[in-house]
């Protein structure tokens, strides 16, 4: 499966920006991770194809959605950003992962090659 990340900018604090995730084919789950200069990857969000079933880590939770649509494409909608959102954003997919495992970056099998975000203050 290959994954194609785009969307990605400069905006100002309390802007917005949608990061989409075009993949060539169909996994169990698809993740969104960041990493910041200096910083270890970081997970953000993962939803479950078949249910869309959602799950974020707690910076980023009331601001940004993920969703997907029916042609294996899968969303960030990423709303009040702030500047320490900076960062490289990677979608991630893979299948033998239990929801327990969603936000180990490890566990996913094929990675986008990013886009990046920066947010100005």
């Amino acid at each position: 499966v290959q994954l194609q990340a785009s969307g990605g900018g400069l905006v100002q604090a309390g802007g917005s920006l949608r990061l989409s995730c075009a993949a060539s084919g169909r996994t169990r789950v698809v993740g969104w991770f960041r990493q910041a200069p200096g910083k270890e990857r970081e997970f953000v969000a993962a939803i479950k194809w078949d249910s869309r079933h959602t799950r974020y880590e707690d910076s980023v939770k009331g601001r940004f959605t993920i969703s997907r649509d029916a042609k294996n494409t899968v969303y960030l909608q990423m709303n009040s950003l702030k500047p320490e959102d900076t960062a490289v954003y990677y979608c991630a997919a893979g299948n033998g992962i239990i929801t327990s495992s969603q936000t180990m970056a490890a566990r996913y099998d094929y990675w986008g090659q990013g886009t990046l975000v920066t947010v100005s203050s």
